[in-house]
């Protein structure tokens, strides 16, 4: 089979197509077919050796895939052959391989899929829901004004729609620009705030009639985090969510403690676990099969063009999630 491997850190151009042996089942395993292979900003940091924890080389990106069931190993039904399926591979033995045009992994974590949910829109709906749903568990948003930046983003747009349907009272979508903000709204977001204006928390101010935010959804990090501070109402909470891009200073900290504001961390991995795993996908899986949550795809491209589909997520040219279609 063939598959996207990373030997050197880098550009998008160190990612290459190489030859591997198609990966054999073992007992209690299934073999997919992948038609969809997900895409995330993580995995681009990693590419580059910008994230977190440094990874081992070589290596296959890819922590979730989705397509059909091909081969199933030792005491896996049969009736599995052929079925469509997610396979949410962080979850597994082998979490980094799903840039490839096969995958195994344990029968146990295969998700199945809704005939009429596509298979890039199951990729979008795994690390990118999953977030997103437990984000919103962690701090609900439930009669609160909740501030989503860089809104329209795979996991925020998920996250407008989710808080929109786990009761939020007013939710303010923060963008570059207005042909990023227009599907924002169109996704349920009631004001949509342009971030490349410098004053932009102001105006988030003002749609909230000059109180702030109940909750800031913080999963970009980065300097966009303290300038979200001032859309924050007094007594609200920042849920930051994005690993290795911290950027507050105690100054900010200092501040937040006199507005009795609070600092709440967020990493999805630690509060997951198998037998919780098929049933909030089977949530999203029917949520949007029946056309309550949206997904916004925001690239296709051939397995060959790996390098090309990072690209766009380095450009911050997408406006959705990033799919390899095997």
């Amino acid at each position: 089979m063939k598959a996207i491997q990373l030997s050197r850190f880098g550009g998008p151009d160190v990612l290459e197509v190489v030859d591997l042996p198609t990966p054999v089942p073992q007992a209690g395993e299934v073999r997919i077919r992948v038609h969809a292979a997900g895409i995330n900003l993580f995995e681009v940091l990693m590419r580059a050796d910008r994230y977190a924890v440094t990874p081992q080389l070589p290596m296959i990106l890819g922590v979730e895939a989705a397509g059909v069931v091909e081969a199933v190993g030792q005491g896996v039904d049969t009736q599995l052959l052929g079925t469509r399926g997610a396979a949410p591979l962080f979850m597994s033995r082998r979490p980094h391989s799903g840039y490839a045009e096969q995958v195994t992994m344990s029968a146990d974590l295969v998700v199945p899929l809704p005939d009429s949910l596509p298979f890039e829109d199951a990729t979008a709906l795994m690390v990118q829901g999953l977030t997103a749903l437990y984000l919103l568990r962690q701090s609900p948003p439930e009669g609160k004004a909740v501030l989503v930046p860089a809104a329209s983003g795979g996991v925020r747009s998920l996250l407008i729609q989710l808080a929109r349907l786990k009761g939020a009272r007013q939710v303010i979508a923060a963008a570059g620009g207005k042909a990023k903000l227009d599907p924002c709204l169109s996704r349920g977001a009631d004001a949509g705030v342009d971030y490349t204006n410098p004053d932009w928390p102001a105006r988030v101010r003002d749609v909230t009639d000059g109180k702030g935010v109940d909750i800031i959804y913080d999963t970009v990090g980065g300097a966009l985090t303290a300038a979200s501070l001032q859309a924050l109402a007094p007594g609200g909470e920042l849920v930051f969510a994005a690993l290795g891009r911290y950027a507050l200073a105690a100054s900010d900290l200092e501040a937040m403690i006199g507005r009795n504001q609070s600092l709440r961390g967020f990493a999805l991995l630690p509060l997951l676990s198998p037998d919780v795993l098929r049933a909030n996908l089977s949530e999203l899986f029917q949520l949007a099969a029946s056309g309550r949550l949206q997904v916004a795809i925001g690239g296709r491209f051939p397995l060959d063009q790996a390098g090309d589909a990072h690209r766009l997520l380095d450009e911050r040219r997408s406006t959705g999630k990033v799919v390899l279609m095997p």
